[in-house]
C-alpha cells in the first residue's frame, strides 16, 4: 500500500518541515527511508519521534556509557520505568522525567501533568504507585514571576496526587538565577509489585488486537514532544495550546483499571500514551517487539468532532493507555474498562507484514518501513568544548574574597544561609502535599535525609531521594556529576538503607553548543563513575535539553533519584537530636575547601571555585560503616553535611523540629587551623553527623572501614542553644532566631505580593 494525502493536507513545503523542527538532512533522511516524499501526516510522525525530546538522538550514544546491570535489576533502560528486585518475590519500579517547559509556561497544569505522566510510566509496568517525588529548580523569590511559578508548580503536583491517594514524600528544591527564565520541574514516582506480575510495553503477537483505552483523545498538547526540544523564547506564552490538561479522578480510574487488566492476564502489553501520544507509545511497542502493527485513526475514540490523523497521532491528552490484547480477549477488555467507567476502543492489530501503517478508514495516510521509523532516527555526535570562562571562574582563588564586616559574628553567617531558600525549610511547600495517605510513610517530607516507606507484610521498607547541585556541576561537570550520586547515595544512608540503583532525570541547555554538550558529556561520565563505584546501577530517566531562555542556559542539572532498601524496619534513622547526653560525631572530616559553595552564592554573590572533592572510595567506606552502625543499633540520629556546610548541617539537626527542639555543645578546635569560613560553611564531602549513645562503638565500626571519625560534642537541652568552641574562641546562639530564619524564609518570601494573575506574570517574565 502507498499513503497518501488527505484533501485539505498542507503541500510540504522547505518552510513547513523547518516548522516541523527537522533539518534538511533530517528530511532528506526520512524521504530516503520512504523512497518518496511524505504525507503531512507522515511529516508529524516524524517530526515527534525525531525530536530530542523522543528520540535522544543528541544524547544516547553518551547514556550508553552508564553502567545499568546487576543482580537485582530485573527491568533496566528502554522501559516504561525500571525494575529492580527487592528479594521475598518482591520488585520495584521508578523513573524520573521531566515537564520543564510546559510548567514554564502553563505552572499548574505543566505541573500536574507530569506528575500524571509519570505515575502512568509506573503502573504500566504492573506496579502499584506508593510515592511520588519531585526535583524543582526556580529563580530567585524576589521576582513575581518566580513566585507565581513556585506557586502554581506546588498546588499543580499537589493537586494531582493529593487526588490520585498517592503521597508526596520527599525531593528537592533550589533557587538560583541561573533557572530564572526556565524552571526545572522533574517528577519521580515509586511502585511496588511482585516480581512475576511485571509486564513490558512489547508488542507481539500476529492478530492479536491493538486497543486505546482510558480518556478520549482530544487537541490538547499536540507537538509537545517538539516544544519540549526547543528553547524557551518570549513568544511561548502563544504555546499554551501544547500543554495537557490533567485529569487525576480519571487517572486513577485507569489505575486500578490497568493493574485489574494486567492481573486478568488478557493483555500482552501495555504503554503509556505520553510524549507524541498514539505515536511513540505505537511505533515504540512495535520496535521492541520487531512486528508491524497497523493503526485506524478513525476508531480511536475522540473528544472534539472532525479531528484529523495527524492530530490523532500527535495528541498529548492524557489519562490514556495502549494495549496489546490477546485476540478473542477484546470484550474482557471492555468489561473491565466499563467497570471502572473508561472507554476501549479497538483501534488496529499486530500484523505479520514489516510495515507501520496509519489508516484513516480505508485510506492510508502514513506508512513507514518496518521499524525504522525509530531505528533509523538520526544520532549526532556533537563538539565537546569547555567554556574558557568557566575554566577561569572554576580557577578562581575565592580565599582571597574578602569577608563582610557581618561575619565577625559566625551566628550572623549561619542565620544568613538558613535564610537562603535553598537551604531553608521546604515545609511551606510539602504541607500541601498530603505525605501520609495509604499509611506506609515512616519518614516523610522534613523528617530525615531521605523518605522511607514500609512494605507491608514484611520486615522491608524503601527509602528514597532526588539531589542534584547543579553549581557543582557547572564549575566542574565530571565532579559535580560524581556528588550527585553520592549525596543522594548518602542520603538514603543516613535513614538507614543500602542504595541499589537510580534513575536520573538529565536537565541541561543546547546540545548544540560545545561547551553544553562538554557538560553533559562530563556530568553523564561523573554519575557513570559514582554509580559503578557505589554499586548503584541506573534503570532509566529522562533527558530534557534546550533548557534555555533570553537569559541563558540553565545550569546543568543532572538530578538523581536513589532508592535504597532498609532489611529491617528496626533500622530507620532520622536526622534529628533527640536525647540530652548523646554524643555527636562526625564521620569524614572538615576540609580547606570553598567553591561552588552556598556561602559564596549566598553571602557575597559569588559563583567560582572549585567544587569540592569527591572521593568514591571514600563515600563507599563511608557509606558502608554508618549502614553497619546503623544496623548495630549504634546511631540515635544521622544527618549528611551538605548546602551550607557542617554549621548548617549542626544547626538543623537541633532545629529541625520546631516542636523538639534540642542544644547541642560543639568543639571543633581538631580543624583549628582552617579558615573558619572553610571550617564551618565550606561543603566537604563524604561527612555525616550522627548523635549516638555510644560514640567509642561508632568511632570504632568507622576505624575499621577506614572512615574518619571525631566526637565533636554532645546534645544539649534546647535552652543551650547552639554553642560552638573552636581553639581558644567559642561563639554561640539560642535556636529561635536560628529556627525562625530556617523555617520562615519561605513563607516570607511567598506573602511578599499578592499572588499575579497569569496574563500579569507572564508580561512580566517578558520584560526580565
Amino acid at each position: 500500500m502507498t499513503a497518501v494525502s488527505r484533501p485539505g493536507d498542507p503541500v510540504i513545503t522547505p518552510a513547513l518541515v523547518a516548522e516541523h523542527g527537522l533539518t534538511p538532512d533530517e528530511y532528506e533522511r526520512l524521504i530516503n527511508m520512504l523512497g518518496r516524499t511524505p504525507t503531512f501526516t507522515e511529516l508529524g510522525v516524524v517530526s515527534a519521534l525525531w525530536s530530542e525530546h523522543c528520540s535522544y538522538k543528541h544524547s544516547r550514544p553518551v547514556l550508553k556509557t552508564l553502567p545499568t546491570t546487576a543482580p537485582w535489576v530485573l527491568q533496566g533502560p528502554g522501559e516504561n520505568a525500571g525494575v529492580i528486585s527487592i528479594g521475598d518475590g518482591l520488585a520495584v519500579a521508578f523513573k524520573i522525567e521531566s515537564h520543564n517547559h510546559p510548567s514554564a509556561v502553563e505552572p499548574y497544569q505543566g505541573a500536574a501533568t507530569g506528575v500524571g505522566g509519570i505515575l502512568r510510566d509506573v503502573f504500566t509496568m504492573g506496579a502499584r504507585p506508593i510515592a511520588m517525588l519531585n526535583s524543582l529548580r526556580f529563580g530567585s523569590l524576589d521576582t513575581p514571576r518566580v513566585r507565581y511559578l513556585v506557586g502554581g508548580v506546588v498546588k499543580g503536583i499537589g493537586d494531582y496526587g493529593n487526588c490520585m491517594g498517592v503521597p508526596t514524600v520527599a525531593g528537592d528544591v533550589m533557587f538560583d538565577a541561573a533557572y530564572e527564565g526556565n524552571p526545572l520541574v522533574n517528577a519521580m514516582c515509586v511502585g511496588i509489585l511482585r516480581e512475576d506480575e511485571l509486564i513490558r510495553a512489547k508488542a507481539e503477537g500476529v492478530g492479536n488486537t491493538i486497543m486505546a483505552v482510558g480518556a478520549r483523545t482530544g487537541r490538547d498538547g499536540i507537538h509537545g514532544a517538539s516544544f519540549a526540544s526547543e528553547d524557551l523564547s518570549h513568544e511561548n506564552d502563544a504555546k499554551r495550546p501544547r500543554v495537557q490538561v490533567g485529569d487525576p479522578f480519571t487517572e486513577k480510574l485507569l489505575l486500578e483499571a490497568t493493574l485489574e487488566l494486567i492481573a486478568s492476564g488478557d493483555c500482552v502489553a501495555i504503554q503509556d500514551m505520553g510524549a507524541a501520544g498514539l505515536t511513540s507509545s505505537s511505533a515504540e511497542m512495535a520496535e521492541r517487539g520487531d512486528v508491524g502493527i497497523v493503526i485506524d485513526t478513525s476508531k480511536v475514540p475522540a473528544r472534539e468532532t472532525g479531528m484529523t490523523p495527524y492530530e490523532i497521532l500527535l495528541s498529548e491528552s492524557q489519562e490514556r493507555m495502549l494495549v496489546v490484547v490477546k485476540k478473542g480477549r477484546e470484550q474482557t477488555v471492555r468489561d473491565i474498562l466499563t467497570k471502572w467507567d473508561l472507554h476501549a476502543a479497538v483501534i488496529g492489530e499486530v500484523i505479520a507484514e514489516p510495515v507501520y501503517r496509519v489508516v484513516e478508514g480505508d485510506r492510508v495516510v502514513a506508512e513507514f518501513p518496518g521499524t525504522r521509523l525509530v531505528t533509523d532516527c538520526p544520532q549526532y555526535h556533537p563538539e565537546a568544548r569547555e567554556s574558557e570562562a568557566i575554566i577561569a571562574l572554576r580557577a578562581r582563588d575565592v580565599h582571597a574574597i574578602a569577608e563582610r564586616p557581618e561575619e565577625a559574628d559566625p551566628f550572623w553567617t549561619l542565620q544568613q544561609l538558613l535564610s537562603s531558600p535553598t537551604i531553608a525549610s521546604k515545609r511551606w511547600i510539602y504541607r500541601q502535599y498530603d505525605s501520609t495517605v495509604r499509611t506506609n510513610t515512616v519518614i516523610g517530607p522534613g523528617g530525615g535525609d531521605a523518605a522511607v516507606l514500609r512494605i507491608r507484610g514484611t520486615t522491608k521498607a524503601l527509602a528514597v531521594k532526588t539531589d542534584c547541585n547543579g553549581r557543582y556541576v557547572y564549575l566542574d561537570p565530571r565532579v559535580g556529576g560524581q556528588i550527585a550520586v553520592a549525596e543522594a547515595a548518602r542520603n538514603v544512608a543516613c535513614v538507614g538503607a543500602r542504595p541499589r540503583a537510580v534513575t536520573n532525570c538529565l536537565n541541561f541547555g543546547n546540545p548544540k553548543r560545545p561547551d553544553i554538550f562538554f557538560q553533559f558529556r562530563e556530568a553523564v561520565g561523573g554519575m557513570g563513575d559514582a554509580c559503578r563505584a557505589l554499586d548503584t546501577p541506573v534503570t532509566g530517566g529522562n533527558v530534557s535539553l534546550y533548557n534555555e531562555s533570553p537569559l541563558g542556559a540553565v545550569y546543568p542539572t543532572p538530578t538523581i533519584g536513589m532508592v535504597g532498601v532498609i532489611d529491617n524496619v528496626a533500622h530507620i534513622t532520622r536526622l534529628r537530636f533527640t536525647e540530652v547526653g548523646d554524643a555527636i560525631v562526625l564521620l569524614g572530616e572538615p576540609t580547606n575547601e570553598l567553591g561552588a559553595s552556598e556561602y559564596l552564592s549566598w553571602i557575597h554573590g559569588v559563583v567560582a571555585g572549585a567544587p569540592p572533592a569527591c572521593n568514591l572510595t571514600q563515600e563507599r567506606a563511608l557509606i558502608d560503616a554508618l549502614l553497619e552502625s546503623i544496623a548495630a543499633g549504634h546511631v540515635r540520629s544521622a544527618h549528611d553535611c551538605s548546602e551550607g556546610g557542617l554549621a548548617v548541617a549542626l544547626a538543623e539537626c537541633a532545629m529541625a523540629d520546631t516542636d523538639a527542639m534540642m542544644g547541642a555543645e560543639v568543639n571543633l578546635t581538631p580543624w583549628a587551623a582552617l579558615p573558619l569560613r572553610a571550617l564551618l560553611f565550606g561543603e566537604a564531602q563524604g561527612r555525616v553527623v550522627i548523635s549516638t549513645a555510644n560514640a567509642d562503638a561508632v568511632i570504632a565500626v568507622a576505624k575499621r572501614f577506614g572512615v574518619p571519625a571525631t566526637r565533636i560534642g554532645t546534645v544539649q537541652p534546647a535552652t543551650s542553644g547552639l554553642c560552638i568552641t573552636i581553639g581558644t574562641r567559642t561563639v554561640s546562639a539560642p535556636l529561635a532566631p536560628l529556627a525562625d530564619a530556617f523555617h520562615e524564609a519561605i513563607p516570607r518570601a511567598m506573602r511578599r505580593a499578592p499572588a499575579e494573575t497569569v496574563s500579569s506574570a507572564v508580561a512580566a517574565g517578558a520584560t526580565n
